[in-house]
């Protein structure tokens, strides 16, 4: 392998990384459909200090763990979902080779298994890193680092998840993601305002939700792909969807309904982030529509949520969804200015953590 220039002079970094709301398009990246989603100003902070060994000495006191990780083995052994081994060996082949040690403290305040993508805003952290130490400057794009963050979380342990956590950490902003291969991106908005996370304390399902979630939904479509050859679900339309579910199993319906009309919601909440002018109350409404196809059709939701959902609205949110793959964890309420608070103040009542946030610009390096 050709190694690349290093630039690991002996010097401190610091990466702060963002965590992710998927305002549209929940369970349709592994489908190969477009999402819609945000980084937020919820952070993981990696700050490095080089020593004196051959070796990063990780420090994470938020998890209580500390560990030495050997970078000059030449194969790194990848155990179960170690992140940082995988991103390690995902580095290695694009030439980035460490060369001298660091003292490495991460921290954050993201809300850990709550939907907000705390694990993806760590790795691009560390993925960040690597290349601030390690790489040449001009290959660090934040299109780069999202692609080996995410080879490093789903590829390497071929998991079900898709690359919308991982892209819109580190480009930042309100990105609209074809998530169809090689995936594409472009910027809706910096400009949303009015978002309000409420926490419901319920640990969030990740893997199981999203394996059993994408087996069903892909059997559900090559059961029409049988019966209606060359039919392909990015082009299946809400009026046609009645006509090629009459070739699916019942069992499978709701899983094919579900992206199908999820698909249409995004289209449709594509349309209203390109106008000059955002109407928060059409997002919020559309973002309603959204979740009540996941709670419905998709069953990630807990009565929690829902109990969380109803009760934004009622204080005069625009609209409100779950957060994350489901299961529980966080929603997200798209709010007037003037009804933030009130909205806070309900979902507290609930005995939730709930708080504003803002639209945030992405993995970067800074500088303290």
């Amino acid at each position: 392998m050709e190694r690349l220039t290093t630039r690991a002079q002996k010097h401190s970094i610091s990466i702060l990384s963002p965590g992710r709301i998927c305002l549209f398009g929940d369970h349709q990246d592994y489908l190969e459909l477009p999402v819609i989603a945000c980084a937020i100003n919820k952070y993981i902070r990696l700050r490095a200090t080089p020593n004196n060994r051959n070796v990063f000495h990780v420090l994470m006191p938020d998890l209580g763990t500390d560990r030495l990780i050997d970078y000059s083995v030449d194969e790194v052994s990848v155990g179960k979902r170690d992140y940082f081994l995988s991103a390690l060996r995902v580095v290695k082949r694009s030439g980035i080779v460490p060369d001298c040690g660091y003292d490495i403290s991460i921290t954050g305040n993201i809300p850990i298994n709550a939907g907000l993508s705390s694990s993806s805003a760590m790795v691009a952290a560390w993925v960040r890193f690597l290349y601030e130490a390690f790489g040449d400057e001009t290959r660090a794009s934040s299109e780069q680092i999202a692609r080996q963050t995410y080879e490093a979380e789903v590829l390497e342990y071929n998991e079900p998840g898709g690359l919308m956590d991982q892209y819109t950490i580190c480009l930042g902003s309100v990105q609209l993601i074809d998530t169809r291969q090689p995936a594409r991106f472009e910027t809706l908005s910096n400009n949303l305002k009015g978002l309000v996370i409420g926490e419901s304390g319920i640990p969030k399902e990740t893997l199981g939700v999203l394996s059993e979630l994408r087996t069903l939904a892909l059997e559900s479509i090559d059961w029409v792909r049988i019966a209606y050859p060359g039919f392909s679900i990015q082009n299946c339309t809400v009026k046609e969807a009645e006509k090629f579910e009459k070739a699916i199993p019942n069992e499978l319906k709701p899983y094919f309904l579900a992206a199908v009309e999820n698909h249409h919601i995004t289209q449709l909440a594509i349309k209203e982030f390109k106008r000059e002018t955002l109407n928060l109350e059409n997002i919020g409404k559309l973002m309603t529509q959204h979740h009540n196809i996941l709670r419905d059709k998709l069953g990630v939701t807990v009565p929690k949520i829902d109990k969380m959902i109803r009760v934004a609205l009622q204080a005069g949110a625009f609209g409100a969804k779950i957060v994350g793959s489901g299961g529980g964890g966080c929603i997200v309420a798209l709010c007037p200015n003037e009804r933030k608070e009130a909205v806070i103040e309900a979902l507290k009542n609930l005995d939730t953590n709930a708080y504003k946030v803002r639209v945030d610009e992405g993995a970067r390096v800074i500088r303290d």
